[in-house]
């Protein structure tokens, strides 16, 4: 569960451990700093310094410092570092979930979103790409999510994730998936995501130009879509009758809409039996290696009672 890889995660972290958590202070001491008894006249302050907040936090951030955070340390690594030497309370138990508005769990073999992901009030951005997410039961996502980016994962189904949508949400990512359409299509409606600004279905199996962009065409706010992997990019017309047809869009598969392409493909969305779903495919063979080349046999003299070899070949191609 999801709940249990961040559990994983902050144990692999370390935040109890020195100079994090409250292990970096003397508690024996009222405020927080280590006793001077024992200590040489002159060193005092140069050992109550060492556990101040200021040098704890410089232990984490000096490149130097054998505590020092790696240089691929991820942003989220960093925040929770530093929150358990600020502020070490607020890593014990559940407290933790409440200091985070964007949560990135990539690559952890998650396959369900529990409902213990509903103790984080506060999270605007759940990125959960690469795992092995197959459902989504929307009624564990927090309702204040902004962004949930599910990409590279092996979501087939949209209806759990539509049951209890989180209304405020402006990006869906389900690009790498395994959407087939036109069974999806109703999913994809401003009646479950009336905020929506960025749609991403990238690589997956939609076929239905015509249908998927009859639904797409509800969503009012609608500025970035991504359908390039899938077989209906394939339609000679694709792009065409997209950006004739959503008229709001400022993106398609990462290339800006501009003025000039709107008026060069104006009117096609009147025209949908230019859209078909059939596409022409042309390969080009570049090179073979390892075959005798034809051209390259002598011709024969006429007459010649010398044996004739042909050669013939064939590639196929499979989709």
């Amino acid at each position: 569960s999801l709940s249990a890889a961040f559990q994983e995660y902050l144990r692999h972290l370390g935040l109890q451990d020195f100079p994090c958590g409250l292990g970096g202070r003397n508690k024996s001491c009222p405020d927080g700093r280590r006793s001077s008894r024992g200590v040489r006249p002159g060193q005092e302050e140069a050992v109550q310094d060492e556990e101040s907040p200021e040098v704890l936090l410089e232990l984490l951030r000096d490149r130097h410092s054998p505590w020092a955070l790696p240089p691929d340390c991820s942003p989220q690594d960093q925040l929770l570092k530093e929150v358990a030497v600020l502020a070490p309370e607020l890593v014990q138990g559940s407290k933790i979930c409440q200091v985070l508005k964007s949560l990135r769990m990539v690559d952890k073999g998650v396959e369900e979103i529990d409902e213990g992901v509903l103790q984080f009030q506060q999270l605007e951005e759940l990125i959960l790409s690469a795992n092995q997410i197959s459902r989504i039961t929307s009624a564990n996502l927090p309702r204040t999510l902004k962004v949930l980016e599910l990409c590279c994962n092996t979501v087939g189904d949209l209806q759990d994730l539509c049951a209890q949508p989180p209304p405020e949400l402006q990006h869906l990512g389900l690009g790498h998936n395994r959407l087939c359409g036109p069974s999806q299509d109703k999913f994809l409606t401003e009646d479950f995501w009336p905020n929506l600004v960025s749609l991403d279905l990238s690589f997956n199996n939609l076929t239905d130009l015509l249908g998927l962009v009859s639904q797409l065409s509800s969503l009012q706010k609608l500025r970035i879509l991504v359908l390039q992997g899938n077989p209906l990019a394939l339609i000679p017309t694709y792009r065409g009758f997209l950006v004739d047809s959503l008229p709001r869009l400022s993106f398609l598969d990462d290339i800006h809409v501009g003025p000039d392409e709107r008026q060069q493909f104006h009117g096609l969305a009147r025209q949908p039996e230019l859209s078909r779903s059939e596409a022409r495919v042309v390969v080009s063979v570049g090179e073979m290696k390892g075959v005798p080349d034809p051209s390259t046999l002598q011709q024969l003299e006429v007459g010649s009672e010398t044996p004739v070899i042909t050669y013939s070949y064939f590639v196929t191609y499979e989709f």
